[in-house]
C-alpha cells in the first residue's frame, strides 16, 4: 500500500487529467502549424501567412510542456517535449545543419586564401511603404552607420526629392533609381559608381541587378547587387508570390559575388524561401547556394515587419542575402518612422576574384 509522505500533497487523477488536457489544448494548434511548416507544398494563402509566424510557436510549445509536467505521464510529457525541441531546431538550427548549400551560415569563404584582402561594405535595405518613410531618418541611419550601399523599395518621386533635400546625394552620390507612385518604385544608392546589368523578367515589381565595383587592397572587386521586392502572399496572389521567389532564387546560379537585399515578403520558415536560398529545386545547377545574413546572425526573433503598431507578432520578411563566399557581421534591424517595415543593416566582406 502506498502511503503518502507527511506534508507532501498528492495530486488526484482528475487534476492530472486537467493538466494534461490543458497541455493538449495548447499543443494542438502548434502541432498543426508545425505540420504545415514541415511539409513543403503549395499551401493556400492563409496557411502561407500563418507559417510566417512559426518562430513564435516556441512559446506556446514551452507552455504545453510545462502544463504536461504535472500529469507525470510520459505519454503526455514526451510529445510536448518533442514539439518544443522541433521549434528550437527550427529557430536555432544546429551548426551541422548549416553546412549544406543554401543554409544560413556566417564567416563562410570557400576558395579564399586566409591572407587574401577583402572589401568591406556597410549595406542597408528598407521598404519605404509607398514613399511614406521619414527621409531624414533614412539619411541619419546612412550617415551614422557609414552605409556604402542603400536599397529602397516602394520609392516614390516625392520621397526621392525629400532624400536629396536631407543630404543623401552628398553621402551616396551614385544611384540607379526608378521612383514611381505606388509600390513598384525602387532605387539603389551607392558611394561608388553603379552599372545596370539586367532585371528579372515576369515579376510583380521591377527587380534590377546592378554592378558595384569595390576595392580590396588596391584590387577591384565586382559585386552584383539585386534590389528585391517580391509580391506579398495575399489572397489571389500566392502563385505570383511563389514565382517571384523562384525568379529571385535563379540568381544563385550566377557566378561571382552576389548581394540580394530587400523585401522578400517571405520568412525562413517558408519552404519557398529556403528553396530560393538553395537555388531552386535543382540547386541552381550545382551552385553553392545563398546565405541569409539575418539567420546566420541568429536574429530570427528580431522582426522587420510590422512596425506600425499592428497587433501581430513580428516576422522577418526583409532580408540581406549573399553568395556563400561573402562574410557578414554587424547585422541589425532599425526602426524608421512612416513605414511598417524596419531597415535591415549589415557589414559584408567581399573577397577578390568574384
Amino acid at each position: 500500500m502506498n502511503v503518502p509522505r507527511p506534508g507532501r500533497p498528492v495530486m488526484s487523477s482528475r487534476a492530472r487529467r486537467s493538466w494534461h488536457l490543458s497541455s493538449v489544448l495548447v499543443a494542438v494548434p502548434v502541432a498543426v502549424l508545425s505540420f504545415f511548416r514541415a511539409v513543403p507544398s503549395p499551401w493556400p494563402t492563409p496557411v502561407v501567412q500563418l507559417v510566417a509566424f512559426t518562430p513564435w510557436l516556441v512559446f506556446p510549445a514551452a507552455a504545453a510542456l510545462l502544463l504536461a509536467l504535472p500529469s507525470r505521464r510520459p505519454w503526455a510529457v514526451l510529445p510536448a517535449a518533442g514539439l518544443l525541441a522541433l521549434q528550437l531546431i527550427w529557430l536555432f538550427p544546429p551548426d551541422r545543419l548549416l553546412d549544406r548549400p543554401g543554409a544560413a551560415r556566417s564567416d563562410q569563404r570557400p576558395g579564399a586564401s586566409p591572407g587574401a584582402p577583402a572589401a568591406e561594405l556597410n549595406v542597408m535595405s528598407l521598404n519605404a511603404k509607398l514613399g511614406q518613410a521619414d527621409a531624414a531618418g533614412v539619411v541619419r541611419l546612412v550617415r551614422e552607420n557609414a552605409i556604402g550601399l542603400l536599397a529602397l523599395q516602394e520609392l516614390s518621386p516625392d520621397m526621392e526629392r525629400r532624400l536629396d533635400a536631407a543630404g543623401l546625394d552628398a553621402l551616396l552620390p551614385y544611384r540607379i533609381s526608378h521612383p514611381l507612385t505606388g509600390a513598384a518604385g525602387g532605387g539603389v544608392y551607392a558611394a561608388g559608381p553603379l552599372v545596370a546589368i539586367d532585371s528579372l523578367e515576369g515579376t510583380a515589381f521591377p527587380m534590377p541587378t546592378l554592378q558595384l565595383s569595390l576595392d580590396a587592397g588596391g584590387q577591384p572587386v565586382p559585386l552584383a547587387v539585386t534590389n528585391v521586392h517580391a509580391q506579398a502572399p495575399v489572397e489571389g496572389l500566392a502563385a505570383r508570390w511563389r514565382s517571384d521567389l523562384a525568379a529571385v532564387g535563379s540568381l544563385a546560379a550566377r557566378p561571382g559575388n552576389l548581394l540580394l537585399l530587400g523585401d522578400f515578403n517571405a520568412t525562413f520558415d517558408h519552404a519557398e524561401f529556403r528553396e530560393l536560398l538553395s537555388g531552386g529545386p535543382d540547386g541552381a545547377a550545382g551552385s553553392g547556394g545563398l546565405v541569409d545574413v539575418g539567420v546566420a546572425a541568429r536574429a530570427r526573433l528580431t522582426p522587420t515587419w510590422p512596425k506600425d503598431g499592428q497587433l501581430l507578432p513580428g516576422v522577418v520578411i526583409d532580408h540581406i542575402v549573399t553568395s556563400p563566399q561573402l562574410r557578414s557581421s554587424g547585422y541589425s534591424v532599425q526602426a524608421v518612422a512612416g513605414t511598417d517595415h524596419a531597415a535591415v543593416l549589415a557589414t559584408i566582406s567581399v573577397p577578390p576574384g568574384g
